[in-house]
């Protein structure tokens, strides 16, 4: 059963997408690899410079911005980019895999030949693209996409919109997390295509327990990795 909750590329051009949808997707992506700092404040003037955009579409980005997270609104103090903690990473993640497993089981349960053909179309693509470029080791954002269509594609099948929701807004807070465990990836012995292979593996096999305990090692590992590696606290 495929979810109205799951939204899958779009082949609409970027221009024709309101502005402000534009300067979400750009403040988004840079809040994730870092370039706008944690707890930095978000000054409409130098931004709309910055982004070459008016300051009613910015204000508009960074409103939806604030409703996931990664930015934070508060009254006479305008914008700035949301703080992460190590407590916060350790909360989100256990309640991430308490969610998603349940999620990934009923998908599994549920799953038919279409969505068999969503998990290996989302992971062929997933597979062939590198996940991060340059010294500094940023996430690309075509991985990055391609990650989050594969595990979109894995709780396609669950049939609970609360479910695949709290799902999408708990993946939203992890993106940054995520950036902070790939930049230090390369001291690790993890290999993190080899974790997505396996976790489709199980699920088309249809064995949700070993699926779930899959997704719950390839989450944890992400958190460990932030929490051994960054200056968190």
């Amino acid at each position: 059963m495929n979810s109205p909750l799951i939204t899958w590329p779009s082949d609409e051009p970027a221009e024709k997408r309101t502005m402000a949808s534009q300067l979400e997707s750009r403040i988004r992506q840079d809040i994730i690899n870092g370039h706008l700092a944690p707890g930095s404040r978000l000054r409409l003037k130098e931004l709309a410079e910055a982004y070459g955009a008016g300051v009613i579409p910015l204000r508009e980005a960074l409103s939806r911005l604030a409703n996931s997270g990664f930015v934070s609104a508060a009254d006479q103090k305008g914008f700035s980019v949301g703080r992460i903690s190590a407590a916060e990473i350790a909360d989100i993640t256990a309640t991430r895999l308490h969610i998603e497993c349940k999620a990934l089981a009923d998908s599994i349960r549920q799953g038919d030949v279409e969505w068999e053909s969503r998990v290996l179309a989302a992971h062929h693509r997933l597979d062939r693209l590198t996940i991060v470029e340059g010294p500094e080791r940023l996430l690309k954002p075509e991985w990055e996409n391609a990650h989050e269509i594969f595990h979109q594609a894995l709780i396609s099948s669950c049939n609970s919109p609360t479910l695949l929701r709290l799902c999408s807004a708990l993946r939203d807070q992890t993106a940054r997390y995520r950036f902070l465990s790939m930049h230090y990836a390369e001291s690790s012995v993890r290999d993190v295509p080899l974790e997505h292979r396996q976790l489709m593996d199980a699920a088309l096999a249809k064995d949700a327990d070993k699926a779930c305990e899959l997704l719950s090692k390839h989450y944890q590992a992400t958190t460990d990795s932030v929490l051994k590696h960054s200056l968190l606290t």
